[in-house]
C-alpha cells in the first residue's frame, strides 16, 4: 500500500473490557483514515463478528473469556491470512511475545502504549507487514541467546536446510514483496512460488508467513 493516509484502514477491537475498549476508540477518533467496524467483548464474539464484516486490523487482547487470544489467533489464520493482528495485552513477557508472533501476530504492544505509537503501529503493519518494536526485539534476541546456550550444553541441533532459491525467496518475503513480484524477480510462476512457499512453512513447522519470517529472523537467515 503506498499511502496508508490516502486508505480507510477499517478497524475491530477484541477486548472484554469495556472501559479499555472506549479508551482506545476514543484516542484514535481523530484519526481521519482510521474507521471502527465493531468490537467484541470474548473470543467467540470475535469470531463471529468476522464472519459478518472483516477488518483490515484487528487489536486483540491474549487473555478474554470463552476463547482467548492464543486460541484466537490460531482459528483467525486459518481463515484470514490477510487480517493484521496487533496483540495489545498487560502480558510483556517474552516467550509470550516470541509466541504470538510466530503464531501470526503482527505486532504486539501492552496496554501502557502510548496511543501515538498504537497508530504508527496499524500505519506500519498496512505498509511492511510488520511492526517491531523494542519489545518484539528483546524477545527475538532472548530466543537466538536461548538457542545457543542449548548448542553450548547439548551440541549443535539439527537446523533445516534452505535452498538457494528458498533462501532468495525468504530474503524477497522480508522485503514485503507479493507472490507476483517474486514470481517475475526469479522468473517461475506465481503458483510454483506459493508451492515453494508453503514447503517451507511446513519446513519449520510454521503456520503464517510471520512463522517463517520470524524462524529467518531468529536463525540469522534474513535481517
Amino acid at each position: 500500500m503506498a499511502n496508508t493516509a490516502d486508505y480507510l484502514i477499517k478497524l475491530a477491537i477484541a477486548d472484554d473490557h469495556k472501559i479499555f475498549r472506549d479508551g482506545i476508540k476514543m484516542a484514535l477518533s481523530g484519526k481521519e483514515n482510521l474507521k471502527m467496524l465493531w468490537e467484541a467483548e470474548d473470543g467467540k464474539d470475535l469470531l463471529h463478528k468476522m464472519t459478518i464484516k472483516k477488518p483490515d486490523v484487528l487489536l486483540m487482547d491474549i487473555r478474554m473469556p470463552e476463547i482467548d487470544g492464543i486460541n484466537a489467533i490460531e482459528l483467525l489464520r486459518k481463515e484470514y491470512e490477510d487480517v493484521k493482528i496487533i496483540v495489545l495485552t498487560m502480558y510483556d513477557d517474552q516467550q509470550m511475545i516470541s509466541k504470538m508472533m510466530e503464531m501470526g501476530a503482527n505486532a504486539y504492544l501492552t496496554k501502557t502504549t502510548d496511543p501515538e505509537e498504537i497508530y504508527n503501529a496499524i500505519l506500519t503493519c498496512m505498509n511492511d507487514d510488520f511492526y517491531f518494536n523494542d519489545l518484539v526485539n528483546r524477545a527475538v534476541m532472548g530466543k537466538l541467546m536461548q538457542r545457543k546456550n542449548v548448542r553450548q550444553h547439548y551440541g549443535n541441533t539439527p537446523v533445516v536446510h534452505f535452498n538457494e532459491k528458498e533462501l532468495k525467496i525468504l530474503k524477497l518475503l522480508s522485503e514485503d514483496k507479493t507472490t507476483e513480484e517474486i514470481s517475475k524477480i526469479i522468473f517461475l510462476s506465481p503458483r510454483t512460488i506459493e508451492t515453494i512457499r508453503q514447503n517451507m512453512k511446513m519446513k519449520v513447522n510454521a503456520k503464517t508467513i510471520g512463522g517463517l519470517l520470524m524462524y529467518g529472523m531468529r536463525n540469522k537467515l534474513i535481517d
